[in-house]
């Protein structure tokens, strides 16, 4: 697909991958509604855009309530006229807690965000999709969503509903035109734990390491899966090895990554 032209909408484009997404379409001539339940963050992603700013449209939107993404279908098209991509891409992490101590509304908020933000989002948008002449959508896992992180069960839960809800609209939609990518980006440099109000903080003697793929790579990699119709996508090494081994040997590394966390997070 050829992006100039076309119209796409983001979620989570007020910071982090969805931030430098958007500025990746405006930057191949797309026309971008950005969505973010953040309006100060949609400022600033307004603000980065500079001169492109003029094909960018901002809506301040919480995915998890179906009605609100029923009225910013109505609001992009009022704006923008059709839609040809819809980019899945805001999600929520939790405390690095195991399961049994988390809040049941935190639970209940991750749910929300991260799986039925994707479906409302899926469900209102489909119908317009269809009506292109070439269309798609990219849902953004995790590579949580491969495999059990310790702490992060839930978030990781919630992420391989995500994948597999991507399979399976991919074959449903084979003989459409609507093309479905799903994306597993390893640790990326985000302020996620920060903007959840997750971050450890015996985390910080870590940062020195400056570990993880950057936002700006990560976002160009999803950008590119787009145009070339990719049906996955993994990013950085970590994504890839651990997916790897985790398919060889599951419980092996399942059990390692436990271990891991006992010495970086201990209780």
């Amino acid at each position: 697909m050829k992006l100039s032209g076309k119209v796409v909408v983001v979620t989570g484009g007020g910071s982090g991958i969805g931030q430098q997404i958007v500025l990746t379409l405006l930057g191949k001539g797309a026309r971008v509604a950005a969505v973010d339940i953040n309006a100060a963050a949609l400022q600033e992603t307004q603000a980065q855009a500079g001169t492109l700013a003029s094909q960018l449209t901002l809506h301040q939107t919480d995915i998890s309530d179906r009605d609100a993404v029923t009225q910013l279908v109505a609001e992009v098209v009022r704006q923008h006229h059709c839609v040809d991509v819809i980019i899945n891409n805001a999600g929520i992490i939790h405390p690095f807690k195991s399961l049994h101590a988390l809040d049941v509304g935190v639970i209940n908020k991750v749910i929300k965000v991260n799986l039925f933000g994707v479906i409302n989002m899926t469900k209102a948008f489909l119908p317009l999709l269809l009506e292109r002449p070439v269309a798609h959508i990219v849902n953004v896992s995790s590579m949580g969503g491969l495999f059990a992180f310790p702490k992060q069960t839930l978030y990781g839960a919630t992420k391989a509903a995500v994948k597999l809800l991507s399979e399976g609209l991919y074959s449903e939609l084979r003989k459409t035109n609507v093309g479905v990518t799903v994306v597993f980006p390893g640790a990326v440099k985000t302020d996620i734990t920060r903007n959840c109000d997750a971050h450890p903080v015996k985390l910080d003697r870590f940062s020195h390491l400056r570990y993880g793929t950057s936002a700006a790579t990560a976002a160009r990699r999803i950008v590119s899966a787009i145009e070339k119709n990719r049906f996955s996508v993994h990013i950085g090494a970590d994504a890839k090895i651990l997916g790897f081994l985790y398919r060889v040997f599951p419980r092996w590394t399942v059990m390692v990554l436990g271990r891991l966390m006992d010495i970086v997070l201990p209780d």
